[in-house]
């Protein structure tokens, strides 16, 4: 994780130097500013539409797991774009477009299920799911009045 931060910072030096040199010190803030202000407003904007979804969805009884992972990255697409640098704006405008956010959804939740198995097999071994119903057992003659008859449990064990 720490290389990863650093290529971070070393490719953010590395686009503000280009562009510094290319339009100067005052054209490379002034795009800073005009990339958190424009990423800003589009935080909003996309931020609102992954909230109105949401609330729709789960009104209508349907899991919004798409909607949720949505606003999710919309949100993070919008701390990426406030911070300064080039780089991180154009991931989080990356984030913000549906198109590419579709791709970064799909991904996040492939890597969240995971993540999730390998969680609970590590923690209560490999993960079973019983699918079971109780069914009252058969009117038998008990040998004791006293002897209550157990109820039966029919079912199937399904190991993943």
């Amino acid at each position: 994780m720490a290389v990863v931060f650093l290529l971070y910072v070393i490719a953010e030096f590395a686009a503000i130097w280009a562009v510094g040199s290319a339009v100067g010190v005052l054209g490379t803030i002034a795009l800073l500013l005009a990339g958190a202000f424009v990423g800003s407003w589009l935080a909003r904007r996309e931020g609102g539409k992954a909230m109105r979804a949401f609330v729709s969805t789960a009104q209508s009884g349907r899991n919004p797991e798409k909607e949720l992972t949505d606003g999710m990255l919309v949100a993070l697409g919008g701390v990426l774009i406030m911070i300064p640098g080039f780089v991180s704006d154009v991931v989080g405008l990356l984030l913000m477009l549906p198109p590419s956010r579709a791709v970064a959804r799909k991904l996040w939740l492939r890597r969240a299920e995971k993540r999730a198995v390998r969680y609970a097999n590590r923690t209560r071994g490999p993960v079973m799911v019983v699918d079971s119903e109780i069914v009252e057992p058969d009117p038998r003659p008990s040998s004791s009045p006293s002897e209550k008859p157990h109820p039966v449990i029919e079912g199937r064990i399904v190991e993943g």
